[in-house]
């Protein structure tokens, strides 16, 4: 069920708490008719499970049940001044100071608590009063499905709880050091628990809490180290398991936890590569430009160019995550010229991602020192052919879509499965089944791929430092100092 999102300013991305519960509560309801459907008694469901966006932050009053505010979404820019002070004030203005497996970026939750925390007064004033929960989505759905204000458990997994900044991911546990330095109250932070177990009940148990990407590591079934998926849907995020022991990157990648599946398991790592704009590219060249009618409508268009004739996007809306981490960079197009049409801006919008991946996984196989030699994917994204053998052609390796694309809802599932009290199946290498998929091979030849990698890499280096949170302009310019065409342009201001 989509969710609408708003955008209230310039950077800023919202969604409604309630609406977020309400498509939870149709999504059950709309299961639950197609089992009976198929005579199957819905009383047979064991177990729920949860996969959500992992840093959407929101806080709510515990005794009322209201959001104190819209959810602040991942992609959301307006802490990007916060970001520029907390690095500014680190040793070396290095952004990785922290030690948390992740930048100090906008991305991530404590710097959208942080302002809530500072602009909205609602938020402060339940702080004051004990009354505020903090969560990411998860938190927020277990809490209003196992009873909200009469009792809900205020919870997260350590998948989730990794991607706020709070977190000790050594220790698996919220970090006092780390609260301080965001100066963010420990007492509104939700119980940290393992990916897979039982947190409480509702008409059914509540047994599984992983972040989708995690979730999706799972439906991919990559237990093994050095096992890794793309999954392609809002954004783009490459997951690589890593084994038992984190592994800080050297190349803009990010040290997460993948999972913890049960209580007295081992927590399991992964390096992950994160792009913030991959089908909302899709979004934007339907709703912002009218260039396509419909999100399927893409492909058709971009196979009618069957190449960008040498015309470059760069999809920087919200700045560029991995590998670079720079959020003064902003979308640019480049190459254009009069023969350029909305066939070769398709194909170059579908190119970006692939570049995009490219980036990511080059940066991977750099921290890990092994090469993939196929990259397993999934999300929405993956049910466009052309995009799929793009990404093998700018790869250079198979990439292979299971039939089933929707891995995150199946490895929440699974998850809530193999919780200890469930156990309906069994998630151990032995016991996992084959999974029919479909494998796109490289139809060009390497120099190719890589003359086209390298112009996207040098339209990436014009699309950067292009915003700033400073002035635009100064009021008090001596305009009549300024060069005659800089007087035209400051006058019109």
């Amino acid at each position: 069920v989509e969710i609408n999102q708003s955008f209230p300013k310039e950077g800023w991305v919202e969604e409604d708490p309630k609406e977020i519960m309400q498509s939870v509560y149709e999504c059950m309801e709309r299961t639950c008719e197609k089992l009976s459907q198929l005579n199957i008694d819905i009383s047979n469901i064991k177990a729920v499970g949860v996969a959500n966006q992992r840093e959407t932050t929101l806080v709510w009053d515990k005794e009322t049940g209201e959001p104190l505010y819209n959810a602040i979404v991942w992609l959301d820019l307006r802490t990007q001044s916060t970001v520029e002070r907390l690095i500014t004030k680190t040793p070396g203005q290095n952004k990785n100071h922290l030690k948390t497996g992740l930048p100090i970026s906008t991305y991530f939750s404590a710097v959208k608590l942080r302002w809530l925390l500072d602009n909205v007064d609602e938020v402060r004033q339940a702080v004051l009063s004990e009354r505020a929960m903090f969560g990411t989505v998860d938190s927020w759905i277990i809490w209003c499905l196992t009873g909200g204000r009469n009792g809900g458990i205020h919870c997260t997994d350590v998948s989730n709880a990794s991607r706020t900044m709070l977190f000790n991911i050594h220790t698996m546990d919220w970090d006092p050091e780390l609260c301080r330095y965001f100066d963010v109250p420990m007492e509104i932070l939700p119980k940290v628990r393992s990916s897979s177990e039982i947190y409480g009940w509702m008409v059914s148990s509540v047994n599984a809490c992983l972040g989708d990407q995690s979730a999706a590591l799972v439906g991919q079934m990559c237990f093994t180290e050095g096992q890794a998926k793309n999954t392609y849907g809002t954004g783009c995020f490459l997951l690589r398991h890593t084994g038992t022991k984190p592994v800080m990157s050297d190349h803009g990648l990010l040290t997460t936890v993948a999972y913890k599946m049960g209580k007295d398991e081992p927590t399991c790592y992964a390096l992950e590569g994160s792009v913030a704009i991959a089908g909302a590219v899709v979004r934007w060249l339907k709703d912002n430009m009218g260039i396509v009618q419909s999100s399927s409508e893409i492909e058709t268009l971009a196979a009618a160019a069957g190449s960008s004739y040498g015309c470059y996007f760069v999809p920087a809306f919200s700045g560029l995550y991995a590998p670079y981490w720079e959020p003064s960079a902003r979308g640019i197009i480049c190459g254009l010229t009069q023969f350029t049409n909305r066939n070769h801006l398709a194909f170059a919008a579908l190119e970006a991602v692939c570049f995009q991946t490219r980036e990511i996984l080059d940066a991977m196989n750099q921290d890990s020192g092994v090469h993939l030699t196929q990259l397993q994917v999934d999300g929405g994204m993956t049910s466009n052919r052309l995009l799929m053998q793009l990404q093998a052609d700018i790869l250079c390796m198979s990439v292979v879509r299971p039939t089933m694309s929707e891995t995150t809802a199946l490895g929440a599932a699974m998850a809530a499965g193999a919780a200890e009290g469930v156990k309906v199946w069994n998630l151990s290498p032995g016991h996992l089944p084959h999974i029919t998929s479909e494998k796109y091979e490289p139809q060009i030849n390497s120099d190719e791929s890589e003359f086209r990698f390298a112009r996207w890499k040098k339209a990436v280096q014009r699309a950067m430092n292009w915003e700033t949170t400073e002035p635009c302009c100064n009021a008090n310019v001596n305009v009549s100092k300024l060069p005659p065409s800089d007087q035209l342009w400051m006058t019109l201001l």
